[in-house]
């Protein structure tokens, strides 16, 4: 089989197009990096899904932890300790659990069972708690200047926080949100760990790379392919959020602009 047949059978397998059944002996290269890439779909979706909707979820918390309010700052504040001091490994298989026991009586809790809807809940939910101790950090950082400014003009509520807070907020956050994004990508390895299971074989690129080394006794092929691929969608993401810091920043002199500063996280 050449190898470009074998990216036609299955470089879209891990979301059901091609074939189903997977290579059982006799492994080449051209396999191990079509499925495996074929894997990676799932964890761009987990992270592409979970840090959109996560950015607007963070924002809001955010605000909230950072209102006079008790009503809202105190669920935020609980929210955010609740989901940065347990381990997300834990989150999953707490979550799976959950949503098993409510699917018993509620039929609508069925697909949240799955990994596609269950675990992007769970990363959604964890993002958005450290994502949210980022914005809050930044709105605690925003010079008074911009404020007192802001209330010379004339500008109170939403258009004030829309034009002066928010823009100032995430371009001192957007360095440190840039190492959470990174940080997510990579923690979307755990779905293959967690309790939720890859249907019919349709897993995420630990999956595959799993398969491969469980199937030659030889982790020393899969493994580093698979880091090879989280390695050029990180650099994809640092270029990516590189050039949303430069345009927030854009009105700073070269010597006052935030630079992004990569630093790894061993532990989530």
């Amino acid at each position: 089989m050449s190898c470009l047949q074998t990216i036609q059978d299955y470089g879209l397998r891990s979301i059901g197009i091609g074939e189903r059944l997977l290579p059982r002996e006799n492994f080449t290269l051209c396999e191990h990096f079509t499925l495996i890439g074929s894997g990676m779909i799932w964890n761009i979706y987990f992270a592409v899904v979970a840090l959109l909707t996560g950015f607007v979820f963070a924002t809001a918390l955010a605000v909230a932890k950072g209102s006079a309010n008790p009503w809202a700052r105190k669920p935020a504040e609980w929210f955010i300790f609740l989901f940065r001091g347990s381990p997300l490994f834990i989150q999953f298989f707490f979550a799976y659990f959950l949503f098993l026991n409510l699917k018993g009586s509620f039929p609508f809790f069925d697909p949240f069972t799955a990994a596609w809807a269950g675990a992007l809940i769970v990363l959604f939910l964890n993002t958005s708690a450290y994502s949210g101790e980022i914005f809050y950090g930044a709105l605690r950082s925003i010079p008074k200047g911009d404020t007192d400014a802001a209330n010379a003009y004339g500008m109170s509520g939403w258009p004030r926080f829309r034009r002066i807070i928010w823009p100032t907020m995430l371009r001192l956050a957007w360095p440190a949100y840039t190492n959470e994004a990174i940080f997510l990508f990579h923690a979307t390895t755990l779905v293959y760990f967690s309790s939720f299971p890859a249907w019919q074989q349709k897993g995420d690129a630990l999956y595959y790379a799993n398969y491969f080394a469980d199937k030659t006794f030889n982790p020393f092929i899969p493994y580093p392919i698979l880091a090879m691929y989280f390695v050029i969608f990180t650099l994809v993401i640092i270029t990516l959020f590189g050039a949303i810091n430069k345009r927030l920043n854009r009105h700073l002199p070269e010597e006052n602009r935030a630079k992004l500063r990569i630093r790894p996280n061993l532990i989530r």
